[in-house]
């Protein structure tokens, strides 16, 4: 993240114009480290079995999302760079950072995954810091994880059946429907929370029933970056947009501000 007082200048960031399909991959990355000892431990834990059947490996994948629900305390962070290991040793982390876990977990088990780049309106976020909007960001570069299962696309896409984590715990307009509203990014639910219950719609395809928040996020997405075949290539190309000085002095801070706050 960063606020408005500390977005390098002259940063414009544009979708790739190349047209390539990133293919994902199961390989460990910097961040997605999974073959530390603290990612296999955690394998050991939720007993994610290496699979070929899609539908177990969803089974595998929600029951994963459940246990970092519970287990890895929702928090502010500054850093998307900071290795899945890292998040695991310290038992707390950001949205984004409990939805890397999930990715090693996913590549762990044979699962490729790949991200898509979104650039986020820092608006966003204004409803978990009412009296400081100034110091809000404005734009996030946010990695939204996809992965490749055997069988048929939920999403309807041509090509590999790639599942976006929207859609773990079922299609958009089935949770669209299934009641108690859309996220508001407010209160106790954080977003890595609120995939299980209702749907996470950042295209604009869903309309959550009338009386609740909506589903639809699309107002907030300022520019789809593309996919990419793991975060760490979406942070290489696009950066994050805290500078590094900025995030050195803020993360002691943030990290340990529970976003539930």
């Amino acid at each position: 993240m960063t606020s408005s007082l500390l977005t390098p200048r002259g940063r414009v960031r544009t979708p790739a114009a190349d047209g390539a399909v990133a293919a994902g991959s199961t390989a460990a990355t910097r961040i997605l480290d999974w073959r530390h000892p603290e990612v296999s431990a955690l394998l050991r834990k939720i007993d994610v079995p290496e699979v070929p059947a899609s539908a177990h490996r969803i089974t595998a994948l929600r029951r994963a999302h459940r246990w970092i629900a519970a287990a890895v305390r929702p928090v502010y962070s500054v850093r998307d760079e900071l290795p899945v290991s890292e998040v695991l040793r310290r038992r707390r982390g950001s949205c984004s950072q409990r939805l890397a876990v999930l990715e090693s977990v996913a590549r762990a088990s044979g699962v490729p995954t790949r991200v898509r780049g979104l650039l986020v309106d820092g608006r966003f976020w204004y409803p978990r810091f009412p009296r400081f909007h100034r110091l809000v960001p404005d734009h996030v570069v946010l990695a939204w994880p996809e992965f490749r299962l055997d069988g048929p696309s939920s999403a309807g896409r041509r090509g590999a059946p790639w599942l976006t984590v929207s859609e773990l715990f079922g299609g958009l307009d089935e949770l669209g429907v299934a009641g108690g509203g859309g996220f508001t990014n407010a209160g106790a639910e954080t977003l890595f929370e609120a995939l299980s219950r209702t749907a996470v719609d950042w295209d604009g395809a869903t309309v959550c029933p009338a009386g609740g928040a909506g589903c639809d996020l699309s107002g907030y997405v300022l520019a789809d970056l593309g996919e990419f075949d793991s975060r760490d290539e979406l942070f290489t190309r696009h950066e994050q947009t805290l500078c590094g000085m900025a995030r050195l002095l803020a993360e002691p801070v943030m990290s340990r501000r529970s976003a539930c706050a």
